[in-house]
């Protein structure tokens, strides 16, 4: 069916496959003891609310009942009721929406990667690695810090995130209480080639994870600790065309004898140098410091996740319901991602998702109108066919 004859809401559902939340329900057996709820209509109604910045149960069934008459066109066959998303929050497993997200990453990464476009990136093998915290007034987890004299602690959980330099979106996700440490992500980086590079901050030095880098061919780049001890073995001459804010380049030797490379830089903007690690000799000393400065990139995506999407309200205040919907919101981040990147007129991001949220029930075809806004016009339909839905 042509996307004008479609809602929005339909357009940006059927960017799922079916048969992937299929197999998945298979897989994980979500669906079993369910005669109504599935994992389908599961994952529509937490689309619908992330999509609709709803921040409670009351408001989600709400919308959901004022689209009755359309909900068979926007993939629904029942209308759930609050305890019906309620139980399901708490007992559906949330490795079920993890597993959908990653099987839609691999179906849609030639589309998310930059160079797909053709664009040259000499370190499309560079993953960065960051965490960002989600903060909850809930006992579900722990707090960070010390207790107030007053009123309750803030709790948290902590999103241990990886990406590729070229892509947008994450290809690793570990949630935790928002007190785990950072370096936790090491266990779970087994994906990393020989010869890929890898970038983080300073929170996640360890000089034991730097000798496995060092074994499997894997290189990193990171800031110095301030009060590190190490010793100046080599200093490297700097090259002719070699910037002048770039003010030492030298191996040294730091814990147990490890051997890295330091590169000091000049930043003019905050009148401070800043000092890098590498198990790296090959790079010029200017490269190694621009891939730390690639670090930005998932702070964007920190940015954009919180500013874009209800993630300061859960439709469940125990851990289960929160995972899920932290998980829907990733697959609808990369669903909307996928649509910018078929948009060929340059729109901010955050006008994409407004726009589609105030368009949820209007039928447009949502790439035509953002790329031919001044002459896109659409029809409404008039009658539209009736559907009769128990409630679940």
């Amino acid at each position: 069916m042509k996307n004008y004859l479609n809602y929005t809401f339909t357009q940006i559902k059927n960017y799922i496959p079916d048969k992937i939340i299929k197999r998945t329900a298979e897989q994980y057996k979500s669906d079993y003891y369910t005669k109504k709820f599935t994992t389908k209509m599961h994952l529509l109604t937490i689309m619908k609310s992330v999509l609709s910045d709803c921040t409670s149960l009351r408001e989600i069934v709400g919308l959901i009942l004022l689209s009755s008459p359309e909900l068979n066109k926007l993939g629904f066959n029942v209308i759930p009721r609050r305890s019906t998303i309620s139980d399901a929050n708490m007992k559906r497993n949330p490795e079920v929406f993890e597993t959908i997200y990653f099987k839609l990453l691999k179906k849609y990464r030639p589309i998310l990667s930059d160079s797909s476009n053709g664009q040259e990136n000499k370190l499309k093998n560079l993953n960065i690695v960051d965490s960002t915290t989600i903060s909850l007034f809930s006992d579900i987890s722990r707090g960070v810090g010390r207790n107030p004299k007053q009123g309750k602690k803030k709790g948290g959980l902590k999103l241990h995130t990886k990406i590729n330099s070229m892509e947008n979106v994450p290809n690793l996700v570990k949630i935790t209480d928002a007190t785990t440490n950072d370096r936790i992500i090491y266990k779970y980086l087994d994906d990393l080639q020989k010869g890929s590079i890898i970038t983080f901050d300073k929170g996640y030095n360890d000089y034991t994870e730097y000798q496995k880098f060092n074994e499997k061919g894997i290189y990193f780049v990171t800031r110095q600790n301030t009060n590190a001890s190490y010793k100046s073995i080599k200093e490297l001459d700097l090259l002719e065309e070699t910037p002048e804010t770039i003010l030492k380049d030298e191996i040294i030797e730091v814990k147990n004898g490890l051997k890295l490379r330091r590169v000091a830089y000049w930043y003019e903007k905050d009148k401070k140098t800043f000092e890098y690690i590498t198990n790296n000799l090959e790079l010029p000393a200017e490269d190694i410091c621009q891939i730390y400065k690639k670090r930005w990139k998932i702070e964007l995506l920190f940015k954009r996740l919180k500013q874009n999407y209800p993630l300061k309200y859960f439709l469940g205040d125990n851990r289960n319901a929160i995972e899920i919907q932290i998980w829907v919101t990733l697959i609808v981040d990369l669903i909307i991602q996928v649509i910018s990147k078929e948009i060929k007129k340059k729109h901010a991001f955050s006008t994409i998702v407004s726009i589609i949220r105030l368009a949820l029930m209007v039928k447009v075809d949502i790439i035509a109108y953002f790329n031919e806004q001044e002459k896109y016009s659409y029809t409404i339909a008039i009658k539209s066919d009736q559907l009769k839905l128990e409630f679940g």
